[in-house]
């Protein structure tokens, strides 16, 4: 690095000009601009060289600005075969380049990609890239020159933002712009009222514009920045213990009661914006004794991404003017010839099908989406159009991919739209219904009409064709309550695993079975309809109250299976002959072996298998099976 201790004790007095106009240009430039400038390659040699620790040989010293002094120990030594920023430099400064890694064996890797097998490189020759760094590091341990070590390194932006929302930063600067943090007594700090929010000058909050606010103390001013969103989502979970604490941010007591956070659901993107935030936050408070857990949450779960369709058509952009090509057309061109653009689904017709395609009036519904393509040609076999003058079979070449749901791909489901179709629980639980939490799936509307089905269905178990609520408080069968603890035990098992999806399938099932039985018992509707409120929100509501159900149904306490329904009296036994099973038997459990041996052989269904033959014995395995030696 140009800033490294050694570089004047390196630099020979040969190199000292063409070294000190380096530092110079170096010193006027940023580290994220040192950084993030992959195109621009500079450095200067030292006249110095070290020896390399296992080859012997004089490896020079150069200064460049891409090596960063915070970086490590502030010196690398380039790896020009295996490393872009070096390979360039290496390149441009006309260095030794050695390949030290054949990724032969690997066609699709990628130059920094750590595959493959070291050569030209004395003892690692043969191993493999990971073995070869352990190797080095034993025999660098093995010859003291140097020892294993664990580096940690992280990076941060600036905590401050130019933006008018996020907590204010409490603190004043004076007239030598000395730093001082406000007393707890001025806390807390509150935002001043703006008309109107607009950015300031020179790249300053749009705070800069309330002057008095800025200036309510004389000779002091406040800071203009903002703290970022993570300042605050880091540590809220705490203050949700004790909200209401007007002297601590959370006390002894409800820290005790609540400890951490047992469930924390999240995309991905939170791993550093929040969770990794929260983390540095809450150890910072349990190494003050702030805190009693060292770890902020218990379980993290990610839930997938609702991905949608990006359908494409065949646009030559390039082309003066723009022209889109027919289907027949486009086969003559390859893939890197026709560029695709992004395709509003409601264009194109047979969505989502191997006959997608758009015809004259999608055309023109494009254009009217993208004018900027209003005085674009269409071409197929028979000429060339203009809009409005295509014949009706003009199609257009369509490919249709899963992908984020973005607006750059004009591919969003606004939920509004859905939920005005079907009804926010048809939505709600459609969304569950679409598979495990955790995967990504791509929203599909065909499958929607099976959960607004179920919903009607649901709501018929209640109401009669005249629409009139029709509820009987007869007792309920030993069959119905079976149907209906076999649902709560199921759903209160998927629920603890995050499997909503098969609680949907379940409630699907238990409904079915309940109108074979026209069942519109009370005993059973009424719990069926507490179980399925938290995923149909809103017509178990209606549906409580219309029972004369008091309050709401989501305050009521959750259902919970009685076992005593789930047990059976009855087992069905495989009966089989020599081993290999004829049919199925249901008999009750009470029926002595005595008597199920008789009665085996006198089976219709067995009869057949077992006439004119000697039965040698009949083996029985109690509720597990039935077999019948000949």
């Amino acid at each position: 690095a140009p800033e490294h201790d050694f570089v004047q004790e390196l630099t020979i007095d040969l190199q000292k000009k063409e070294v000190s106009a380096y530092l110079e240009y170096v010193s006027r430039r940023s580290s994220l601009e040192r950084v993030s400038d992959s195109k621009s390659i500079s450095g200067v040699f030292t006249g110095s060289y070290c020896i390399h620790p296992f080859t012997k040989e004089k490896l020079p010293i150069w200064i460049s600005e891409y090596v960063l002094i915070e970086y490590g120990t502030g010196a690398i030594m380039g790896v020009p075969s295996n490393d872009l920023r070096d390979l360039s430099f290496a390149k441009k400064f006309g260095l030794n380049i050695i390949n030290v890694v054949d990724q032969s064996e690997f066609p699709d890797a990628e130059l920094e990609d750590k595959l493959g097998y070291l050569i030209n490189s004395d003892f690692l020759n043969g191993l493999d890239v990971h073995k070869a760094i352990e190797k080095s590091i034993e025999e660098i341990e093995s010859k003291h020159i140097g020892f294993r070590k664990n580096q940690y390194r992280l990076r941060d932006a600036n905590f401050s933002r130019q933006r008018y929302w996020g907590e204010p930063i409490p603190v004043l600067y004076d007239e030598e712009e000395t730093c001082y943090a406000l007393k707890e007594s001025e806390l807390p700090l509150i935002l001043p009222y703006l008309n109107k929010i607009t950015a300031g000058s020179e790249g300053k909050s749009p705070l800069m514009h309330a002057k008095d606010w800025i200036h309510s103390i004389p000779h002091f001013t406040r800071e203009l920045d903002t703290m970022p969103g993570y300042a605050g989502s880091s540590w809220y979970f705490l203050r949700y213990m004790d909200p209401h604490n007007a002297s601590e941010f959370v006390s002894e007591a409800a820290l005790k009661y609540w400890q951490d956070v047992d469930l924390y659901i999240g995309g991905t993107e939170h791993a550093v914006g929040h969770l990794l935030y929260s983390r540095f936050w809450h150890k910072f408070l349990y190494d003050l004794a702030y805190v009693n857990t060292i770890e902020p949450f218990k379980r993290l779960v990610n839930q997938g991404m609702i991905q949608g369709i990006i359908e494409n058509i065949i646009l030559e952009k390039d082309s003066s003017p723009p022209r889109f090509i027919s289907a027949e057309l486009a086969k003559n061109y390859n893939k890197e010839q026709l560029a695709g653009i992004p395709v509003h689904i409601g264009f194109v017709k047979n969505y989502n099908t191997e006959h997608s395609h758009l015809n004259s009036e999608g055309v023109i519904e494009f254009i009217k989406w993208k004018p900027d393509y209003a005085h674009s040609v269409f071409q197929n076999a028979t000429g060339t159009y203009k809009i409005g003058e295509m014949p009706l079979d003009f199609t257009l070449k369509t490919q249709s991919d899963v992908g984020k749901m973005s607006k750059r791909y004009h591919n969003v489901v606004n939920p509004d739209d859905v939920i005005h179709e079907h009804g926010a629980d048809v939505f709600r639980m459609y969304e569950m219904f679409l598979g495990p939490l955790e995967d990504s799936k791509p929203w599909d509307t065909k499958g929607i009409t099976g959960v607004s089905g179920f919903i009607k269905k649901y709501y018929k178990l209640f109401y009669n064709e005249e629409n009139a609520l029709e509820l009987s408080d007869e007792n309920s069968t030993k069959e119905e309550n079976k149907i209906l603890h076999t649902c709560i035990k199921k759903v209160n098992e998927d629920i603890s695993n995050l499997s909503f999806n098969t609680c949907i399938s379940t409630f699907m099932i238990c409904v079915n079975e309940l109108r074979k039985l026209n069942c519109r018992k009370k005993e059973i509707l009424i719990p069926l309809n507490l179980l399925l409120a938290p995923f149909a929100p809103f017509i178990t509501e209606e549906l409580h109250h219309a029972m004369g159900g008091q309050n709401s149904v989501h305050h009521a306490t959750y259902p919970k299976a009685d076992e005593s329904y789930l047990v059976t009296d009855t087992v069905n036994y495989p009966v089989s002959i020599n081993g290999k099973k004829r049919y199925e038997w249901l008999v009750s459990k009470s029926k002595p072996k005595t008597e199920l041996e008789i009665e085996v052989l006198q089976l219709e269904e067995i009869q057949k298998w077992i006439s004119n033959v000697e039965i040698k014995k009949i083996i029985i395995v109690p509720e597990r099976m039935i077999n019948i030696v000949i």
